[in-house]
């Protein structure tokens, strides 16, 4: 009995030893993994890398970007949820994928269950983008006549409940008016239709451009801060509406059960990295910047959002 105590003690000494180099001081000791649910070249994808990258070279550790697209983020969230919680994978997020598709379809995995946040990395601009045709030339302007002329004015969407519907459903229901909502199959066509007057509204990064050129009229920037393309337009929230919803923001979560050290090192490594101005550089020429949030901040972001978009859906009766 005591040889056999013996030879168990020898088996059982390396995955203790392992358990605690995963979760001791030396965290990290080999390459990271970022699992970044959507195709390369996108906001989520591009947020994450710029941000991440540096991050590791913080940590002194390489870091792995391991794009695993499809099904509106949960390939790569399912995947995340079943590797080892050994603190070296980890996943990067949408606003949707924890704050708003769990309320329209099920899902492989439960945002609140299966994960913990990490930290919140950056947010999108998004314009409020209008067609020249539409007589207003401010937001109240734009709001009375909205009242005015109910179901006549649409709105454009990159797809039926995506976040871009839902900020048109937000301003419905803050306004007061009645836009119809016409989705299409993503975004550069909804803003060819605007551009041609085919719809008069969209709320959606890929109108920054367009309002930059004057192509459109932007009345309102989505957002905590103004776009710096064109600081003269005032957030939504600065004109008292934009309160209900969220942001279109990037963040990384852990599975549960990583170890707290790895989360709370990697969380600090992102803090950093974003206070970087280079990289601040970057993110503002990719139409984001950088909206850092500790584990705490992030969580309690998630929280909020997640009841707000949930409160948006049921009054809108928005179906998949």
């Amino acid at each position: 009995m005591l040889r056999r105590s013996f030879i168990g003690g020898l088996v059982a000494a390396p995955a203790v030893a392992s358990a605690q180099s995963t979760s001791g001081a030396d965290w990290p000791n080999k390459q990271i993994r970022i699992v970044i649910p959507y195709p390369p070249g996108g906001p989520s994808d591009i947020t994450t890398r710029l941000v991440l990258e540096r991050a590791g070279a913080l940590l002194g550790q390489s870091v792995l970007f391991d794009n695993r697209a499809g099904a509106s983020g949960a390939i790569g969230a399912e995947h995340v949820k079943n590797s080892p919680t050994d603190g070296y994978t980890f996943l990067t997020t949408t606003t949707a994928m924890v704050c708003i598709t769990q309320h329209l379809q099920p899902l492989p995995y439960d945002p609140g269950k299966d994960f913990v946040p990490v930290a919140r990395v950056a947010t999108s601009w998004i314009g409020m983008g209008i067609n020249p045709e539409v007589p207003a030339n401010n937001l109240q302007e734009f709001i009375a006549y909205a009242k005015a002329n109910p179901g006549k004015i649409n709105f454009g969407s990159a797809g039926l409940a995506t976040i871009t519907q839902l900020y048109g459903e937000m301003f419905n229901i803050e306004a007061g008016v009645k836009m119809v909502h016409v989705p299409y199959k993503g975004s550069a066509p909804a803003t060819q239709d605007l551009l041609s007057g085919q719809i008069q509204v969209q709320f959606d990064p890929t109108t920054l451009p367009h309002i930059a050129a004057g192509r459109l009229k932007c009345f309102a920037i989505l957002g905590e801060k103004r776009w710096p393309g064109k600081p003269d337009i005032p957030t939504l929230k600065e004109q008292g509406l934009g309160k209900i919803g969220g942001d279109a923001w990037y963040g990384i979560l852990a599975a549960k059960g990583t170890p707290q050290v790895a989360i709370d090192k990697l969380a600090k490594a992102i803090g950093e990295a974003s206070q970087d101005p280079a990289i601040g550089e970057k993110l503002v020429t990719s139409g984001n910047y950088a909206s850092y949030q500790d584990q705490a901040a992030f969580g309690a972001t998630v929280e909020r959002e997640r009841a707000s978009f949930g409160e948006i859906i049921k009054k809108a009766d928005i179906k998949v």
